[in-house]
């Protein structure tokens, strides 16, 4: 595998460690992806990630933003955290968004 060059920014880790403990903790929803699982560990662990990591999570951000708007995705609210936000979280969450958005490829 491709040595990885984008080292993922506190904020990103955290994201994805609060992610791992949600998935552990079985709140994850049926649907949720190995490959959601995969990331959110290694998020967790500071990674650094390839190029294509970082398209994919950029891919990913661009499909999922609308699960913000969903029930359950904010602090506070009914059935949080709901499975679409322990998948974003798992992506790397807000800073995740914003960290990968940033990286010109």
């Amino acid at each position: 595998m491709a040595e990885g060059r984008h080292q993922p920014p506190k904020g990103v880790q955290e994201n994805g460690a609060r992610a791992v403990r949600w998935i552990e903790e079985g709140k994850a929803g049926r649907n949720f992806t190995d490959v959601g699982d995969h990331r959110a560990h290694q998020l967790a662990a500071g990674e650094k990630l390839t190029d294509e990591q970082v398209k994919k999570m950029q891919a990913y951000f661009k499909r999922h933003s609308v699960d913000k708007d969903a029930d359950g995705f904010k602090h506070g609210t009914d059935g949080f955290p709901s499975p679409g936000r322990v998948a974003w979280d798992a992506w790397g969450g807000d800073e995740g968004e914003r960290w990968v958005g940033g990286i010109e490829l």
